[in-house]
């Protein structure tokens, strides 16, 4: 059961990195979509999972391993913005959200367009 704490300071972190990956998306001379669909935070907030969507499906890996890259760098931007809300920085993990992928794949099956043969 999440705290209103935890819901709190998960929706600060989402909101937060939802704007910089938008920005960097727009300074970036390719062209992605990164969107922040969940955020977990453990109970003494010391450690926050940020789940994201990257489209296209192309650039997922080079993406996910340029943000691991500059995770310090991540750390230090939430903790300016959360510096007064918050006593302890929380670590953050990144996670590939694959939920939308997974509900395109199912009804791609159901449609009988799939692996699966239509009965």
């Amino acid at each position: 059961m999440e705290s209103n704490r935890q819901r709190k300071v998960a929706q600060i972190i989402q909101e937060d990195f939802a704007e910089l990956f938008r920005k960097q998306a727009a300074d970036s001379k390719q062209s992605f979509l990164v969107s922040v669909s969940d955020v977990k935070v453990t109970a003494d907030l010391g450690i926050a999972k940020i789940y994201l969507s990257i489209f296209p499906q192309e650039l997922r890996s080079s993406i996910m391993k340029e943000i691991e890259e500059n995770k310090t760098q991540y750390r230090n931007f939430i903790g300016q913005k959360m510096a007064k809300q918050v006593r302890i920085i929380p670590q953050l993990n990144f996670y590939l959200d694959t939920t939308l992928d997974d509900v395109e794949k199912l009804e791609r099956e159901l449609r009988g367009e799939g692996d699966n043969p239509v009965l």
